[in-house]
């Protein structure tokens, strides 16, 4: 494999940096704060910068107005927006975009993509697709009625649930195959879409939605096993980039308060004890940045391996869920009590942290899970 980047994902990442650059890290205070939700809306004032430097269309095909690039592109971006805490939902808006490109029809991909290329268009999911459930395993279930289809069930911790413009939600049907379904949001209803608020780790506003005999048109409904599978693992490479961008600030923001920090008329990063503490927090990074990319890579290629895509996801996701909380542990310590200051961002990225490191589940089920794919693929 090569992980030189191409001339296009490297332009998008200065692309990536110019927008995020003028960006103050995530300012919504933490649960521990508040009574409540704080934030009603994503930030819709960067989600117009990012659609005018074409960021949003990055992923979406040519023939859709977009630049064609896959999940490494993307992946880069989403490493920026991390650094910052960028409050947009770029992750899932591209992730489910991906599917409807792969695999909606293209009817489906006619109405959706180029409007969201445009910026007009905002898609979210559950964040259970992170975690890596089985669609069969969801309480969703879809049914053929007539030439459409009729869903019911709930889906979890839905993300920017109150102001997307659709829900993927996967479903399981009765014949035990899994469909992707695209639910306009403003189906709301005492015979449709029910949404309950929840607040997750970070502070953001999540969604309990419930689906109550919801009718969708037949092309709103993905019938293929794929479009899950391939949306699930986008979320997690995706996330799995966060962490990687997450670290990075925290990392550097560490390192430009130890440097400044004296005691006993020496700068602290020269102590070593603190100069060990960073060295291993790199190192983490470093892990967590090579795992990323070959399963990103992995997404992007129809290379094979000794192992499917799904082993290097789930390396990817060991390092990142351990790596992150590690990372943000050590800065807190190694900032001493400025590390809990509210007027000083680390504690947003403390939060954030958390929220990923969530999202992902524990490294545990990764690590039995790969146990499993080299139990059925034994190497060499």
């Amino acid at each position: 494999m090569d992980f030189t980047f191409t001339e296009e994902q490297q332009a998008a990442v200065e692309a990536a940096k110019a927008v995020f650059s003028g960006v103050a890290p995530d300012g919504v205070p933490s649960p521990a704060l508040t009574a409540g939700a704080v934030a009603e809306d994503f930030d819709r004032a960067l989600w117009g910068k990012l659609a005018d430097a074409d960021l949003l269309s990055l992923v979406v095909a040519p023939e859709h107005g977009g630049a064609g690039l896959g999940p490494i592109a993307l992946c880069l971006v989403l490493r920026e927006s991390a650094r910052v805490l960028a409050r947009v939902p770029l992750l899932e808006t591209s992730a489910v975009a991906m599917a409807v490109q792969r695999y909606g029809s293209a009817e489906l991909s006619d109405a959706i993509l180029p409007a969201v290329g445009r910026g007009e268009l905002v898609l979210t999911v559950g964040a259970n697709g992170r975690t890596g459930h089985d669609p069969a395993e969801l309480a969703v279930t879809a049914r053929r009625d007539g030439d459409g289809w009729v869903l019911d069930g709930l889906q979890m911790a839905v993300p920017w649930a109150q102001t997307a413009d659709r829900i993927a939600v996967p479903a399981h049907t009765p014949t035990g195959s899994s469909v992707l379904a695209l639910v306009p949001r403003e189906q709301q209803g005492p015979a449709g879409v029910t949404l309950a608020e929840q607040i997750s780790t970070s502070g953001e506003r999540f969604a309990e939605v419930r689906l109550d005999s919801v009718r969708l048109a037949d092309r709103d409904v993905i019938e293929a096993d794929g479009a899950w599978e391939l949306l699930r693992d986008l979320l997690t490479t995706g996330t799995c980039a966060l962490a990687l961008g997450l670290g990075e600030g925290v990392l550097t923001m560490t390192s430009a308060y130890t440097s400044k920090r004296e005691q006993f008329g020496f700068p602290v990063a020269t102590f070593q004890s603190v100069a060990v503490q960073a060295a291993d927090r790199y190192i983490d990074l470093r892990a967590m940045e090579v795992t990323l990319w070959q399963a990103a890579w992995r997404l992007s290629t129809s290379a094979g391996g000794p192992l499917p895509a799904a082993g290097d996801i789930a390396v990817a996701k060991i390092w990142a869920s351990e790596g992150v909380r590690r990372v943000v542990q050590t800065a807190q310590h190694l900032h001493g009590g400025f590390g809990a200051d509210t007027d000083y961002p680390l504690h947003r990225y403390h939060a954030w942290a958390k929220q990923l490191e969530l999202s992902l589940g524990p490294a545990a089920a990764h690590e039995e899970a790969l146990g499993d794919l080299l139990a059925t693929h034994p190497l060499g």
